[in-house]
């Protein structure tokens, strides 16, 4: 009996021995598989038998392999994933942002203002040389030209995220049903409960899944009795139990850019806005392009506003024979300051001169522009157009499309001054710059056409360069509408705070970066494989193994010899 009891004991130890062994070398083949995480055959006391008054021990069992993994910490990495991922998205646009502003070289807005500025003081100097007249229309076209072509690259910029925005919801997606097949088959394969061997192929498959799908969206999960784990995200599940939900994109129109939001599929919520590079990327798409737009466009009216407001009080070597605003109202019966003008007029007034051409006499009128909110006869487009028409000389009309239209008299020109309301510049008469934003900046093709009409005087005859010094400062001046900054100066605090925002993520980046990897490397160090560890404890199992057969090999002997005798 005891003989069979020995056998039996080392029998049990040889098969224990053998699964040390294959775990080990299951280790060290793995080694360099990124995301493995190591197993430990966990070994305990067979169960001991009595015989008479003594309790026999029966040797060692394997009770389980189990992945060496700390739950917490691998939440940990999975939070700390989505930090740095999403901050690493903005901080590529970022990066993209200040790659288009081109403030290292020659074509960038700076310099084209600094261009225009020069352009203007040229023809200060010279106000009656055509060429110089021309060289400032050119520049400007230049300029305006600059600012929407970088409104453009900008907006390509955001439309381009779109194809990132969709790989990663199919990358996602594809996480998700990957996780979702693995709690299957891990279910099936622990079917006798969590106290037993765990799949460790197919956790540390899910395990690398669930942190890839956590660097694209923020997830945290629950693992149940049977292995499998219930997968959320902010508020919304992603899987539970038998149900799971994809992401899906709509399409929406944000200044004036095609651009997708991201949901779920069946709750129709909007992905948990606190990380992931998702998130990173709409951020990024909106908040750092998009922010730049809006800086570009409050720019952009700044600089139409300042040119425009000095340039319509002045007037050039030639007057108008006819003139149509460039800007419409929505409804020439409404006060002019509700009628959609993009710049709103104020309370003011403005001079209309009338020259004949034949006697050179030159009348002048006042055009009273009431804003002042009171006694309820505020000026209307329609009552403009009234003022203007009762001046001798010139007729007065409105357009089919809202648009104020002056014709003067045969032999007689229209010129303008002392705009104290904003009037003209907000309906576009005598202005240098068409459009109201970065999209529709331009210079004004009727002055692009007969640049006798730029306005460098103010009524001094053709040397009269008054108009011009005052449009050579025009983006040197204090505007409310850039909070008491000037153009310029407006433009470098733009400028200097994408720098600054980059500067600052890359920071915080590299921060989460490290903070990440260090949580990385506490998870090498916890569940990683040891190639030196693992061969000391294959070395141990395979003593041990050939110890035990040494064992059985022994009692064969001791068997012959029993039954030999």
């Amino acid at each position: 009996m005891a003989l069979n009891a020995t056998l039996a004991t080392a029998s049990r130890a040889l098969e224990l021995f053998s699964t040390g062994v294959q775990v080990s070398a299951n280790n060290i083949a793995n080694a360099n598989s990124p995301g493995y995480i190591r197993e430990q055959l966990k070994i305990d006391p067979s169960h001991p038998f009595q015989r008479g008054s003594l309790i026999i021990g029966s040797g060692a069992q394997a009770t389980s392999i189990k992945q060496v993994i700390d739950q917490y910490l691998e939440k940990r990495i999975q939070t700390a994933g989505s930090n740095a991922s999403a901050s690493q998205a903005r901080q590529d646009i970022y990066a993209q942002l200040e790659a288009q502003l081109r403030e290292l070289g020659d074509t960038d807005l700076s310099t084209q203002f600094s261009q225009f500025a020069d352009a203007v003081n040229e023809v200060v100097n010279q106000p009656e040389l055509g060429p110089l007249r021309s060289g400032v229309i050119e520049q400007g076209t230049l300029l305006a030209s600059s600012i929407t072509d970088l409104r453009s690259r900008v907006d390509d910029l955001r439309k381009s995220q779109t194809n990132q925005i969709n790989d990663m919801v199919t990358e996602a997606n594809g996480l998700i049903d990957q996780i979702q097949t693995l709690n299957q088959q891990i279910s099936q394969q622990e079917s006798n409960g969590l106290r037993s061997s765990d799949a460790g192929a197919l956790r540390s498959n899910r395990y690398a899944a669930l942190n890839r799908l956590s660097e694209i969206i923020p997830v945290r999960y629950e693992e149940r009795d049977n292995g499998t784990i219930d997968l959320f995200s902010g508020s919304d599940y992603v899987i539970l139990g038998s149900e799971k939900q994809h992401l899906e994109t709509t399409v929406s129109t944000d200044r004036n850019v095609p651009v997708q939001a991201v949901r779920f599929d069946r709750t129709r919520t909007r992905v948990s806005q606190s990380g992931g590079e998702l998130q990173g990327i709409i951020d990024g798409r909106d908040s750092i392009l998009g922010g730049f737009v809006d800086q570009l466009d409050q720019l952009t009216a700044g600089v139409i506003s300042a040119v425009n407001r000095i340039h319509s009080s002045g007037e050039g070597v030639a007057g108008y024979t006819s003139v149509t605003a460039n800007n419409a109202v929505t409804d020439a019966n409404k006060v002019l300051t509700d009628a959609g003008l993009a710049f709103s007029p104020e309370n003011g007034s403005f001079t209309l001169k009338v020259q004949n051409l034949q006697s050179g006499i030159t009348t002048s009128h006042e055009i009273r522009v009431d804003l002042d909110g009171l006694g309820g006869n505020d000026t209307t487009l329609d009552d403009l157009r009234s003022a203007i028409d009762a001046v001798d000389g010139v007729s007065a009309s409105i357009t089919t499309d809202g648009r104020l239209q002056l014709a003067a008299d045969s032999n007689t020109e229209l010129r303008f001054s002392n705009d104290s309301s904003g009037v003209l510049a907000s309906l576009g008469i005598n202005t240098f710059f068409t459009g109201s934003d970065s999209r529709n900046i331009g210079v004004n093709q009727v002055i692009a056409a007969n640049r006798d009409l730029l306005a460098t005087g103010q009524g001094g005859g053709p040397a009269d360069n008054r108009n011009a010094l005052q449009l050579a400062s025009a983006l040197d001046t204090a505007q409310d509408s850039l909070g008491g900054l000037s153009v310029n100066d407006f433009y470098n605090s733009v400028v200097s705070g994408v720098s600054q925002g980059s500067a600052a993520e890359q920071a915080t980046a590299q921060g989460l970066q490290t903070y990440r990897d260090s949580l990385k490397a506490q998870r090498e160090q916890y569940s990683g494989v040891s190639l030196d560890e693992e061969a000391v404890h294959m070395v141990e199992f395979q003593q041990a193994f050939a110890a035990s057969a040494r064992v059985i090999q022994t009692v064969d002997q001791l068997f012959q010899i029993l039954v030999g005798l």
